[in-house]
């Protein structure tokens, strides 16, 4: 089995990669036959000259490889049809600017599985860079935080290591009597968790965080149940919210009155609530003036957010009153960090923590008849058509929705 680490052509590009030099000598040595060939690039955060260390091939023909491994879309002119691709195609959701690439790869009879849809029986995404979007965009908000009030500055953390060297940055500043909440329990939650921990921030709980004022910054991490509650006025459940979240409505105000630095690192299904309107933002007790959204779903349940910044220009301002984009320094303006490739800007890191996950979950089910559906599960296309899994993307597919 011949696995190529393609190029990554997307633009702006990415730095990231699926396997790192260390894990590919890895894979080849617990895995006999297996073997493993790099596309030259000068972008990628591993040089050409790391993996030709750990015995890597190079060549610039990806003809001879079974399956193809990037991380990013590729673009349509540059797919090679019959090949087995992984990548994040953002088809998933019926994304209208990806149609034209889910209609090639049928077409070129390219076997697709996207990281996306790479699962456990359960449904539990094994393969993610959510830990480092977290990670990046609670350092983002954090600096967002102190551009708009010149309180103090933060490099960007595209200009630094790693994660301890955001780490480092963030504890030589000092943040005012602050609160900052936090959505979300999973890997991007989580991962912002770590930086507000490592900088020595207080938690508290929803109690004292809705009714108490603190000497010190604080935060509070809120998952599902705490930011909405059923429209009948019955307990509920977490199980019920994300079997029917429409018997739900938001409770985020409560928090939103109080709350200074919002940090959305939650997962937004379909037909959920949304947690905050623009109209709550136009309510005089809506306080929130910095938001990083992590999860960055344009105008949608968090929404301030209306469109998707960028790692060049991170920041930018949303007037509540005008519903339209403003300078994030004006006083009545919120200021929104809502970049959505955050962890492009960690990219030795996160590509460590993936190509991990990668390596333990899916280069094994090419070599155990993938024992426990792994691949099955995570392919979108086969011999031109959509599979049963995703048949419902057929009608994207036709441009009938």
């Amino acid at each position: 089995m011949k696995f190529g680490i393609i190029k990554e052509r997307k633009d702006p590009p990415d730095r990231r990669v699926v396997l790192s030099p260390t894990l590919c000598q890895d894979i080849m040595a617990r895995h006999k036959k297996a073997q493993i060939i790099i596309e030259p690039s000068f972008i990628r955060v591993f040089s050409d000259n790391e993996y030709e260390k750990m015995y890597m091939g190079l060549s610039g023909s990806m003809e001879d490889c079974d399956v193809l491994l990037g991380v990013k879309e590729v673009p349509v002119d540059a797919l090679i049809p019959n090949k087995k691709y992984f990548f994040f195609s953002h088809t998933i959701k019926k994304q209208p600017y990806n149609r034209d690439l889910l209609r090639a790869i049928l077409k070129k009879n390219i076997e697709l599985y996207d990281h996306e849809a790479i699962t456990d029986s359960k449904g539990i995404r094994l393969v993610a860079f959510g830990r480092y979007a977290g990670i990046v965009g609670a350092y983002n908000g954090i600096r967002a935080y102190g551009l708009k009030y010149d309180s103090f500055q933060l490099p960007k953390a595209e200009h630094l290591k790693d994660r301890q060297a955001l780490i480092d940055a963030l504890k030589k500043i000092t943040l005012p009597n602050i609160k900052v909440l936090l959505t979300g329990k999973g890997r991007v939650g989580n991962g912002a968790k770590e930086m507000l921990e490592a900088m020595g921030l207080k938690e508290v709980n929803v109690a004292q965080y809705v009714k108490n004022t603190f000497n010190e910054p604080v935060y509070c991490q809120i998952d599902v149940l705490e930011y909405n509650k059923r429209k009948d006025g019955l307990p509920g459940s977490e199980g019920g919210f994300f079997t029917d979240p429409s018997a739900y409505k938001s409770d985020f105000f409560r928090f939103a009155t109080v709350t200074d630095f919002y940090i959305a690192g939650h997962f937004y299904g379909d037909g959920a609530p949304y947690l905050y309107t623009r109209k709550d933002a136009k309510h005089p007790d809506f306080k929130i003036k910095v938001v990083a959204d992590i999860s960055c779903d344009i105008d949608g349940p968090v929404a301030t957010t209306i469109r998707p910044s960028t790692i060049a220009e991170p920041i930018y301002g949303y007037d509540p009153q005008r519903e339209s984009e403003t300078d994030f320094k004006n006083e009545k303006a919120i200021a929104v960090m809502a970049v959505d490739n955050l962890p492009a800007e960690l990219p030795r890191d996160a590509s460590n923590g993936f190509g991990e996950a990668f390596s333990k979950y899916v280069i094994p089910a090419f070599f155990n008849g993938d024992a426990d559906g792994i691949l099955e599960r995570a392919r979108m296309t086969r011999n031109g058509k959509l599979t049963a899994r995703f048949s419902y993307l057929q009608d994207y597919v036709d441009g009938r929705e």
